[in-house]
């Protein structure tokens, strides 16, 4: 993958991601490190919906992400439910320090497939790895309920460390050209931070394999 000119606005496909979880998992400080590399202790909630867009150059063609941001509270619901139908592809985040947030990943898949778009992608994204001691979450725990849901991927990401947010967003990016009848070159530096059991599945020109 190249990097962006940002002085160029052109593009060849559009892609709508909404980023969705409750709430303090760490869901607007991913779309700010995916955006500038940038992590900001001091984080205000969503309210809302709130949105960014970069443009990545895959395989030569530049490849618009419009990543959704949305807020977890209950409050907020009736609101963001209204994005869900237009996306290509969702991001489901839980924090691997809070059990409860990974137990709402069903909730979340569920209201995404009852207001979603017909077949949306979706990857099962594990936040705040860098708090390792605070565990509460395996990630073969989110492995299997992303293999039982039909889901992309499972892979942990640090948004303070920015260990795997590129690559969670190029990976999605990837799927979705492939969706759309590319043929996409395998990136071997898509999944150099992804934990080694990740279920990242990525659909090729010969089939599935399993990274």
């Amino acid at each position: 993958m190249e990097r962006e000119d940002p002085q160029n606005d052109s593009f060849d496909f559009l892609f709508k991601i909404i980023l969705i979880g409750d709430s303090n998992v760490g869901k607007t400080c991913l779309v700010q490190s995916f955006k500038s590399g940038l992590f900001s202790e001091t984080q205000q909630n969503t309210i809302g919906v709130d949105f960014t867009v970069r443009t990545l150059t895959i395989d030569g063609r530049r490849v618009k992400m419009q990543v959704w941001d949305t807020a977890g509270q209950e409050r907020f619901r009736t609101i963001t439910q209204s994005y869900y139908r237009s996306a290509h592809g969702a991001m489901i985040a839980y924090d691997i320090t809070r059990r409860d947030t990974f137990d709402s990943v069903l909730r979340w898949l569920h209201e995404l497939q009852r207001f979603g778009a017909a077949n949306v992608l979706t990857a099962l994204i594990g936040n705040k790895r860098d708090l390792e001691a605070e565990r509460q979450v395996q990630f073969a725990d989110a492995c299997k309920l992303a293999e039982e849901q039909g889901m992309l991927a499972a892979l942990e990401t640090s948004a303070r460390e920015k260990q795997s947010v590129e690559e969670a967003f190029v990976m999605m990016a990837r799927q979705l050209l492939q969706q759309n009848g590319l043929c996409v070159t395998p990136d071997t530096d898509t999944h150099v931070l992804l934990r080694t059991n990740s279920r990242a599945i990525v659909t090729g020109c010969h089939g599935n394999c399993f990274i």
